[in-house]
């Protein structure tokens, strides 16, 4: 299925004899929003396919009518989606193993933004600026062990429990309810923007440096999609391959300087006069010329009294002196606002930002929050498990005077990730030392602790 700006693609792959994957990639009815989704079905020949098919039902069922909470939306569809799942595997016996993940994208190109939930090892990824950022988190073992960088992506590739997956639909126990069961999220989605949804026929196949570069060429979304499932399967094409791709195509607006409109001169005109009105017109005219070559005149006869003209210039000094104080007193009284207080600001704003979260995952964009972010109380973390990532290095700065950490973290958390950071200037680092804290591409600069990059 495609579109100018959304096309979806699957293939069987070189080694499958069967398709367990499908997808959707339409508008939804009615109204400009985009609906983009990759599922990919397990549990043998069969089974798969028919765990992906009742899904991709549901959700279309479920997210034909759009409601103001998108990621509540996506949730219940989940939910419903996991629920027919596990009532067919009990009504059919040859299907008692099926199953299926998947990832799901609503894009809304009125108001530049796009949601997401996500079940399993399917990927949700980001292009912006020339790169390609991961968004969802794979729940699996080996996706895990690569998304806190304990694995590089190529060792993630060729591991061999890379297929095994923790949470899918049709998993007894897998999908409760819980905040954790289901990633949801949302992030800007700018002009220029692309959204990739892939399965993991496309990921464990394909480099995320070839798939960038693919995704960068002057091609369409067909040709695109079309290149990538081509070299997933000059790799090897191990299983099923699906791409999903949205693409926010409108155009930036750049302002542009508007030279002022020039104002014809306009050219005086004289209204005609008639032969009965010139003798008026010469008598106004004349009179008053020959009163002003008299005053004049008489002006020239006399000369100006130097006392006056001496305390006339004292009273003018005295003038331009007190209009130039009073315009100095007016610069003093609104100084330009310095940058600690402008940066200052950008920390209330991320706290804001966590607080606001309903996933766990939040991508800053660094064209907003600028580095450093200065710090004079810690950033709150209230929540079980969070990942944290800037997308180009972002400074998290000490403040002058500020001995406290970056970083507070309740002590219910399980698991948080933080990366592309460098803390500056913190005499304390010890809440990012503990159990379950991760850190990726993350540097100390002029700490208590010595430099460090973990990646």
């Amino acid at each position: 299925m495609m579109d100018s700006n959304y096309f979806g693609i699957t293939d069987t792959g070189r080694v499958r004899s069967n398709n367990e994957d499908t997808f959707i990639a339409e508008k939804i009815a009615g109204t400009a929003l985009v609906l983009a989704c990759v599922i990919d079905g397990v549990g043998g020949y069969a089974g798969g396919e028919v765990a992906a098919a009742i899904a991709r039902a549901t959700l279309l069922k479920r997210i034909d009518k759009p409601a103001a909470d998108f990621l509540q939306l996506m949730r219940n569809a989940i939910i419903e989606a996991n629920d027919q799942i596990l009532k067919a595997k009990q009504e059919e016996k040859a299907h008692e193993d099926m199953a299926c993940v998947l990832s799901i994208a609503v894009a809304d190109l009125e108001n530049n933004q796009f949601y997401y939930a996500h079940v399993g090892d399917t990927r949700l990824y980001l292009l912006r600026d020339n790169s390609l950022i991961k968004i969802s988190k794979d729940q699996s073992f080996v996706g895990f062990l690569e998304d806190s960088g304990r694995l590089t992506e190529e060792q993630a590739m060729q591991h061999p429990k890379r297929n095994e997956i923790n949470k899918a639909l049709g998993f007894p126990g897998s999908i409760t309810g819980h905040e954790d069961d289901i990633e949801t999220g949302q992030s800007p989605f700018l002009p220029g923007d692309l959204i990739l949804l892939c399965s993991d026929g496309l990921s464990d196949m394909v480099n995320r440096e070839n798939i960038t570069n693919i995704l960068l060429q002057a091609l369409t979304l067909e040709q695109k999609g079309s290149a990538l499932v081509d070299m997933a399967n000059a790799n090897g094409g191990r299983d099923n391959i699906t791409v999903v791709l949205v693409k926010n195509d409108k155009a930036t607006f750049v302002h542009e300087a508007l030279k002022p409109k020039s104002q014809p001169k306009k050219n005086k005109t004289v209204a005609p006069v008639s032969e009965a009105t010139a003798p008026i017109i010469e008598n106004v005219v004349s009179e008053p010329s020959v009163a002003l070559t008299k005053a004049s005149s008489k002006k020239q006869g006399k000369r100006l009294n130097p006392i006056l003209v001496f305390m006339l210039f004292i009273v003018i000094a005295a003038i331009a002196y007190f209009f130039w104080t009073q315009s100095d007193t007016d610069i003093k009284s609104n100084p330009v606002p310095d940058s600690t207080a402008v940066q200052t600001t950008q920390a209330f704003k991320l706290q804001d930002t966590l607080d606001k979260l309903k996933g766990n995952i939040l991508i800053l964009d660094t064209t907003i929050f600028k580095s450093p972010i200065l710090i004079t109380e810690p950033i709150r973390i209230n929540r079980d498990s969070l990942y944290l990532k800037a997308e180009r290095n972002l400074v998290i700065k000490s403040d002058t005077g500020y001995k406290g950490q970056a970083f507070l973290i309740s002590p219910g958390n399980k698991s948080t990730l933080l990366e592309n950071f460098t803390f500056e200037n913190f005499n304390d680092v010890s809440a990012l030392q503990k159990k379950g804290v991760l850190l990726k591409n993350v540097q100390f600069i002029r700490t208590d602790i010595p430099a460090v990059n973990k990646k």
